[in-house]
């Protein structure tokens, strides 16, 4: 059972503060039935260091204790604009074509349009679009018509399990169970930033299905 999104790599974001507390997420992780991680620090202001973020996964491997552990990034979307597409090379998961990509949560319709676009040119480049957490995102939350539109498009949707808890921003529940309902999400991942949030990933794992699955791996 794959986690496609969490934020247990040390020091380097809002996530784990340092590798005694990696570690006990990855024990967390462990008892909530995950059996592989990709880690994906953000990538966003104020805390993207792509070279500190790497150097903090080859520590995480090294004391993981041959878990299977591969690096990635959870990229914002304006975060991208700033770098340019030519950087999407660096940013996609080590070893796979897949990109994790997290848009803005207060997006307007003509920001909608940007991202849409954006989506292609990275389909275009040959990536396969995972969607983060579309349960936080305003016009998703309004019409679930958005999230139709981004499946259609291809883009794989990504719950973060914190959902069964009401959302990091206290309104995501509702749009996500829209969301399980209409079997439009591909993943639940943990989002996990510290050993609790693996407590919402076992119960979401339990009690929420994704596309005919309890789990994509």
């Amino acid at each position: 059972m794959r986690d496609v999104h969490c934020h247990i790599l040390p020091g380097v974001d809002d996530g784990a503060a340092d590798l005694d507390e990696s570690l006990r997420m990855l024990e967390a992780a462990k008892a909530a039935g995950i059996t592989s991680i990709t880690c994906t620090p953000h990538c966003r202001d104020p805390y993207f260091d792509y070279d500190a973020m790497w150097d903090a996964y080859e520590l995480l491997v090294e004391h993981a204790d041959g878990f299977p552990l591969q690096m990635g990034f959870e990229v914002y979307h304006p975060k991208l604009m700033e770098l340019g597409m030519q950087w999407a090379e660096y940013l996609h998961f080590d070893g796979s074509n897949e990109f994790l990509l997290e848009l803005s949560t207060r997006a307007t319709e003509l920001e909608w349009n940007e991202y849409e676009r954006t989506i292609f040119e990275l389909q275009g480049m040959g990536y396969d679009v995972i969607i983060a957490h579309p349960e936080r995102y305003r016009l998703i939350q309004n019409d679930i018509s958005y999230a139709r539109r981004l499946v259609k498009m291809g883009c794989k949707l990504q719950a973060s399990s914190d959902f069964v808890r009401g959302g990091r921003l206290g309104a995501e529940k509702r749009p996500a169970k829209k969301m399980f309902d209409e079997m439009l999400y591909r993943y639940i991942a943990s989002d996990a930033h510290n050993v609790d949030h693996y407590k919402a990933f076992a119960e979401a794992k339990k009690n929420y299905r994704t596309r005919g699955a309890h789990m994509r791996i």
